[in-house]
């Protein structure tokens, strides 16, 4: 539990006002979840996840995503050794600890295919063989708002292996004046030590999966996902991997709140997070101008929780 704090401590020095974003990236990362970070350009979604890969020293490979970059970019190929006469595989940019998928939106949906495994195994298969990714492994992507110039919709199949879809939006005034005070000697990012190394990182997450949840729990749990696939204003609802999600989400939250076992207000505190890229709006909802989140909200006020308390 310190030492996720002191990572958060160490991410603030990076990104300015914007704390509630770091809880909740921390807590993916507890939940061994990857994280999409969707929002207009410019406002630190690069640099909070370089901060990141920097305050818990693990092995970070960034990727800018464009129309020409290759499935093998990600997963790595198989090259012809004339010496040994045999094929030697170069590894791609996604056997790291944390890969930054930059604009993840903006390449081909080939390309797309190659993250799947990635993102759902942590691991990629070449030529018949599975190499496997180091421990922990996750990916941060970002993605620009669809309809800015080159961005595309990505796969509903896609999205549901993000733990979560975060937006940071504008810093406000105060935040906005420090980042302009910060920067004009320094760049902040360069000031984000190493306080957590990839042990530190598996040894919580090992934590956060002994984190108790009764029965209670996973029955609230099931009955708000079961709520999203009934619900006339959803036309595709949270799926069993959303379930999971939820519930794993539920046990860090927990943990950073200094708990080894979880509570209904753990879950109502990520469930939208979580749940809202997951589901798909009916065109009644449209027309009514009901929003994913509004939807969720709805769900959470009018599905009983459980007598469970801390």
């Amino acid at each position: 539990m310190k030492q996720a704090v002191k990572i958060i401590k160490e991410v603030k020095k990076a990104v300015v006002g914007k704390d509630d974003v770091l809880v909740k990236v921390m807590e993916v990362i507890l939940a061994g979840g990857n994280i999409l970070i969707e929002d207009i350009p410019g406002v630190g979604k690069t640099t909070m996840a370089l901060a990141f890969s920097k305050a818990m020293q693990l092995d970070c490979r960034r990727v800018q995503f464009t129309p020409d970059v290759m499935p093998s970019d990600i997963t790595g190929f198989s090259m012809y050794n004339k010496a040994t006469g045999e094929f030697e595989y170069k590894e791609g940019a996604g056997l790291c600890n944390l890969l930054l998928a930059d604009e993840i939106n903006r390449t081909s949906s080939k390309t797309q295919s190659a993250l799947l495994e990635l993102m759902e195994e942590h691991s990629v298969t070449v030529d018949g063989v599975t190499h496997a990714c180091p421990t922990p492994h996750m990916v941060i992507a970002t993605q620009n708002h669809v309809g800015t110039a080159g961005a595309l919709p990505l796969p509903e199949s896609q999205m549901d292996r993000f733990t979560v879809r975060l937006t940071m939006g504008y810093p406000n005034l105060e935040s906005e004046i420090t980042l302009l005070r910060d920067r004009q000697s320094v760049n902040p990012l360069s000031c984000v030590e190493a306080v957590a190394t990839a042990f530190d990182i598996t040894e919580m997450k090992k934590s956060v999966e002994s984190v108790y949840r009764s029965d209670e729990i996973f029955e609230y749990i099931a009955r708000l996902v079961k709520a999203t696939r009934e619900n006339k204003m959803i036309a595709l609802g949270v799926s069993p991997r959303g379930s999971l999600a939820v519930s794993n989400m539920a046990a860090a939250s927990a943990f950073l709140h200094k708990r080894d076992y979880v509570i209904p207000e753990d879950i109502s505190r990520v469930f939208t997070d979580v749940c809202a890229h997951r589901i798909i709006m009916s065109p009644q909802a449209k027309i009514a101008d009901v929003s994913a989140v509004n939807a969720l909200e709805d769900i959470l006020r009018t599905v009983p929780e459980p007598s469970v308390r801390g």
